[in-house]
């Protein structure tokens, strides 16, 4: 599993239908995308969730390299590079992934939290501490799905979840999810990943 996330920052005073609009249209597009797990189309709206900012910032998890390569190479990604230009992507290799209580339940808001790996953290330990926290977070009341990854390039652990109403009580950055495409959810690997 690959996560993925690219973030597009919006001015104060940009119409949020116009993202809301994009989506209603275009999201359809990765409903059967070959080696796509999962991609939730994510907005963060300035006062909604406590958001202090505009934002759209669609989170993938990839069952393939392929899927995922073709997808930015291959015209896909395109689209959005011409109307918004070129984000950075951010991309983290999977540590572990967890259907939720409420697996079943379409998504309402995702939570993204991002932190530092320490310096001097026993690495194998830390990433089990993670697998178990992504387990913790798939067993609460209303978890859709829980996720974690790690940037090595960074050291930097993102924890992902969805939720079926409301901003729960965990640290992280509260997105409104917008649509959700899931081709290859079933076939996401359960669980931890090496």
């Amino acid at each position: 599993m690959h996560a993925m996330q690219y973030e597009l920052p919006l001015p104060a005073d940009y119409d949020m239908d116009i993202v809301r609009d994009r989506v209603a249209r275009l999201g359809h597009r990765l409903d059967d995308w070959e080696g796509l797990g999962l991609k939730t189309y994510l907005m963060r709206e300035r006062g909604t969730h406590g958001s202090p900012v505009d934002q759209y910032g669609p989170f993938y998890l990839w069952n393939t390299v392929e899927g995922m390569n073709s997808f930015l190479w291959d015209g896909a990604f395109q689209g959005l590079v011409g109307d918004f230009g070129r984000p950075r992507v951010h991309q983290w290799t999977g540590l572990a992934y967890e259907e939720g209580r409420a697996a079943d339940s379409p998504p309402a808001v995702a939570v993204r939290h991002r932190a530092p790996v320490p310096e001097g953290a026993a690495l194998g330990e830390f990433m089990a501490e993670a697998v178990d926290g992504t387990r913790r977070l798939a067993g609460r009341d209303g978890a859709v799905l829980a996720a974690a990854a790690v940037d090595t390039s960074r050291w930097e652990l993102v924890r992902f979840s969805l939720w079926a109403r409301g901003a729960p009580d965990t640290p992280g950055e509260v997105f409104q999810v917008l649509h959700t495409s899931a081709p290859g959810r079933k076939a996401l690997p359960r669980g931890r990943q090496w």
